[in-house]
């Protein structure tokens, strides 16, 4: 089922175009390539300086970037979201808590390379992604290898991917990705504790604890 559009859409996200970078649109799949990277996005005129940014994929109401942000204020925060349906949530949800370090961005992830400049992330964060568990399906996870190849444009030097999830199968197929795709997969856990250092919570992860399944996570680096 296809969701609805909520009332007001496009005046809303007008809106909160402070907090909202830039918007895919429904022109962007017209374009050229050449058309397309002029979506690039300045970081500086973004956030004020050009400080690397964590990258959160997927960011659905935007509850694990919000208070990320909120508890490192020192950090820049850009989550992306290609549902407008869902980002126009967190985009209201920052504006009203007036959070200056955090942005947002309405689009796929496979086209980050249209908006966003190479190195430009000291951290993605891939939280509760779609498993996407029919294999026909594999190429859309966002642990397959198209998007490793991406994170490598994306990534500092020292960069780091850091992933949680609630579904087993997902997270072996992911760290056997990374591994076979030039990365370094560390950290790895089976059962995270809820009050680990820096873990934040999100939406997902409270309601499966709450029912009491384990969440799994590792850290990820490319190789040098």
């Amino acid at each position: 089922m296809r969701m609805r559009l909520k009332k007001h859409l496009d005046e809303r996200l007008n809106e909160c175009k402070h907090y909202l970078l830039a918007r895919e649109g429904d022109g962007f799949f017209r374009l050229d390539e050449k058309q397309k990277m002029l979506n690039v996005i300045e970081i500086s005129s973004a956030f004020g300086d050009v400080r690397p940014i964590t990258l959160e994929l997927g960011c659905g109401k935007g509850a694990w970037a919000i208070q990320s942000a909120q508890n490192n204020p020192d950090k820049h925060y850009l989550a992306v979201e290609k549902l407008s349906n869902v980002i126009v949530v967190a985009c209201e949800q920052a504006a009203e808590i007036n959070i200056p370090n955090l942005r947002f961005l309405n689009c796929r992830a496979e086209n980050l390379r249209c908006f966003l400049p190479q190195n430009c992330a000291e951290h993605i964060a891939l939280n509760f992604s779609c498993p996407f568990p029919k294999k026909t399906y594999a190429n859309r996870r966002l642990t397959s290898k198209n998007f490793l190849e991406l994170y490598k444009y994306l990534l500092t030097d020292n960069g780091i991917i850091t992933q949680k999830t609630d579904n087993l199968d997902f997270f072996n197929w992911s760290a056997d990705s990374f591994k076979q795709n030039g990365y370094d997969v560390y950290d790895i856990t089976y059962n995270l504790d809820a009050t680990a250092d820096g873990n934040v919570v999100t939406e997902y992860e409270s309601k499966f604890r709450a029912q009491g399944m384990p969440i799994y996570a590792l850290k990820a680096r490319i190789k040098r």
